[in-house]
Order: structure tokens, then C-alpha cells, then sequence
């Protein structure tokens, strides 16, 4: 689950790393007001989406005048944001953060990711901060430091500020660099997040260092453990298809293709996925409806699938153990006539009660494609999905 980035240096307050004064606004009024509260001179107007790259795609602004306040928030306010992350559709800006001023002596990199390979919490940190760490990566790999965590010591002092040295923070702010990092780590920590970046994370003219920019996001497994996190949501932000899957429980990620999968386990919906490449087809999404599957989630699977306008074909790949083939057959068979299904259907099944499940199928009536192996269905998916008459056989 991602946040906002408000929302993420609230977070990131709550275990002392500094941020700029600031506030979240959901009108033109209400930035206006904010910056009146903040006073000073400077304001920064921010739009409020889950994607980087806002400042380049405009949407992030300097004001020097509360006049410059109302008039940049209602300029970003409602726009349609396009950034390198939002794909060219954009997205659309519903909410602001309005923050004070800061006086920029050099802008760093610091995050937090797992790093599988060790099975640790790494930190990241480059003196090359403001830009995308990928591209850091790609042209100046020699420029990001890392430090493999230790979950039972956390992040040591001598390890913050060596890294704190070696990307350029002078020795007298050395101190404070530590207790940011050291910080960032107990949040990620204790948050259960899967990311967690200060992206600039800032030395002030006057020897502070600041989270200017901050980003979080986290486990969806973890999160009934946080409820204060997941009240976080933004459901504008998120896919209308993802976000009726996961009210559901379906583990759905909308793709580029035009076949439907719908899986009964992670691994067999990537083998699945694999499979439809190999002849020459394209995924729509990947959809794994889990051990304990029944009419009603089967259906508003295909509810979902079926929201694509890109989608061809749907293939039903499914191993029958803790769920029985008789069961699920019976699921497609229901949901396909209530969603008046428009697509050509192919169906594998395999495991306990196949061949009640075949009987099941063939007895229904409907122009379903039964198929008796992986490579059948992928070849006859793929078949359908472009109108060629082998997909029927």
C-alpha cells in the first residue's frame, strides 16, 4: 500500500526525523490558510499523488506570495498530473501539501528497501540526492552507499556515520545525520514498509538536516497491524479493478495483454502467465483466487477480468487439491452465465473430482473450451483470443 507524502513524513515525525512545517489541503481556501498559518515569506505548493517526478510534470511550485499560493493551488488542484510513473493518462491531483520554505545548501538520497539476497533491511544513501535513484544507479553506481542491517542491532552509530561522511555531510551535522537515518530505519522497521525514502533528504544553510521529500510504502500482509496505516488509504489512487479485488480477496494485478487468467495459487498463475507468452499471447492480468474459491468470488473475478476493454479470452487454470475441481467448475459455469460472459472461456482443470468438474462443464450448455493440459489451454487461450477457429476444437 502506498501514501502520500504528507502522510509519509508524518509517519517519518513520529520517530524524530525533521520535516518541513506544513499541511495537507483539499481546496484553494484551505492552502491559503495554511500558508497564512506557516507564515514567512516562501511557500511550496505540492500536489498530492502516489508517483515521483511531480516537480517536472509541474506540479510542484514556489510561491513568494500568499497571492502565488492561491494561484498555484488552483492551477495544480484538479490538473491531470503526467509524470515518467503515471504513464501518459496522468493522474489526477485531489489534494495539496502547503509547506514553508527551505533554504537548500545540498540535497542526499537516503532509503530503506529488503534486500532479499541477504535478507536484510538495506540502506541506500548517495551524495546525489533530488534525482531518481535508478538513474544514480545506472550512470554513477559508485555514488550510493549501502548498509545491510543487522535486525538484531538495527542500524549501528558507527555504520550512520560512516555512511552520513562518505555522502558529504560535514562533521559538524554528523550527529543529527544519525539519528535521521537511525530514525528511517526504526519507521521501516516498525511499520512493516516495504520502501521507505528521503528523496532530497536536505542540508540546510544553517547545518540541519531535513526530510524535504519523504515517501513510504508498506506490506499489505502487515497491515492488520497498523490500522492507523491502512486508514491512510487513498482509494482515488488506486485502480478501481485492484481495489474491488482486494474487497474480495482476490490477489489481482491488471497487465498489458488481452487474456484473462484466473489461478488457483501464486506459483501455478505465474507458470500460467509463463505459458501464454510462450505461444505467443499476453497476459491481461494475473489473478490468483486462492485455496477456497466459491460461486461468489469467481464471479466478481470475472466481474473484474471482464472491466479490461482490452480483454480477448479468459483462461481458467486450475489444480485441483484444497480446491475441487467439481467446485470451481460449478463457479465458472454460475458466474459465466450471470455476467453474461462475452468472451470465449477456456477452462483446464486437474486434481480431486476432475472429471465430475468436466461432466460439470460439458453438461452446462455454455461454449466453454475444456482442456486436459497447461499447454492445450495456453495454445487454444491464445487461439481465441485472436478469433482463430482452433481455439473452439
Amino acid at each position: 500500500m502506498k501514501i502520500h507524502e504528507y502522510q509519509a513524513k508524518d509517519v517519518l515525525r513520529r520517530y524524530r526525523v525533521p520535516t518541513p512545517r506544513g499541511a495537507a489541503c483539499f481546496s484553494i481556501d484551505e492552502a491559503v490558510k495554511a500558508a497564512e498559518s506557516l507564515g514567512g515569506k516562501v511557500w511550496v505548493v505540492k500536489a498530492q499523488i502516489h508517483a515521483g517526478g511531480r516537480g517536472k510534470g509541474g506540479g510542484v511550485k514556489l510561491a513568494r506570495s500568499i497571492e502565488e499560493v492561491r494561484e498555484h493551488a488552483g492551477t495544480i488542484l484538479g490538473m491531470q498530473l503526467v509524470t515518467h510513473q503515471t504513464g501518459p493518462a496522468g493522474q489526477k491531483v485531489r489534494r495539496l501539501l502547503v509547506e514553508e520554505g527551505a533554504d537548500i545548501r545540498k540535497e542526499l538520497y537516503a532509503g530503506m528497501v529488503v534486500d532479499r539476497s541477504t535478507q536484510r533491511v538495506a540502506l541506500l544513501a548517495s551524495s546525489e540526492g533530488g534525482m531518481d535513484i535508478e538513474e544514480v544507479a545506472a550512470s554513477t553506481p559508485e555514488k550510493i552507499h549501502k548498509v545491510f542491517i543487522d535486525p538484531g542491532t538495527g542500524l549501528r552509530d558507527e555504520e550512520a556515520d560512516e555512511v552520513a561522511r562518505r555522502i558529504g555531510i560535514p562533521e559538524a551535522a554528523v550527529v543529527q545525520a544519525r539519528a535521521v537515518l537511525q530514525g528511517l530505519y526504526r519507521a521501516f522497521d516498525q511499520t512493516d514498509a516495504s520502501l521507505a525514502e528521503i528523496n532530497p533528504l536536505i542540508l540546510t544553510g544553517d547545518g540541519r538536516v531535513v526530510a524535504l521529500d519523504a515517501k513510504m510504502n508498506f506490506d499489505d500482509n502487515a497491515l492488520f497491524r497498523h490500522p492507523d496505516i491502512l486508514a491512510m488509504r487513498d482509494l482515488d489512487e488506486e485502480d478501481p479493478a485492484d481495489v474491488e479485488a482486494s474487497r474480495q480477496e482476490l490477489n489481482y494485478v491488471q497487465l498489458d495483454g488481452d487474456i484473462g487468467c484466473l489461478v488457483n495459487g501464486a506459483g501455478l498463475a505465474m507458470a500460467t502467465m509463463d505459458i501464454v507468452k510462450v505461444y505467443g499471447g499476453e497476459a491481461a492480468n494475473f489473478l490468483d483466487v486462492g485455496g477456497g474459491a466459491t460461486t461468489e468470488r469467481v464471479t466478481e473475478a470475472f466481474k473484474i477480468m471482464l472491466r479490461n476493454p482490452r480483454l480477448k479470452a479468459i483462461l481458467v487454470n486450475i489444480f485441483g487439491g484444497i480446491m475441487r475441481c467439481d467446485v470451481i467448475a460449478s463457479a465458472c459455469v454460475d458466474a459465466a452465465r450471470q455476467v453474461s460472459l462475452r468472451v470465449p472461456l477456456v477452462v483446464r482443470l486437474e486434481g480431486t473430482n476432475v472429471e465430475l468438474g468436466k461432466k460439470i462443464l460439458a453438461d452446462s450448455g455454455l461454449p466453454i473450451i475444456p482442456c486436459s493440459s497447461m499447454a492445450e489451454a495456453a495454445q487454444k487461450a491464445v487461439a481465441a483470443s485472436r478469433g482463430s477457429a482452433a481455439g473452439k476444437n
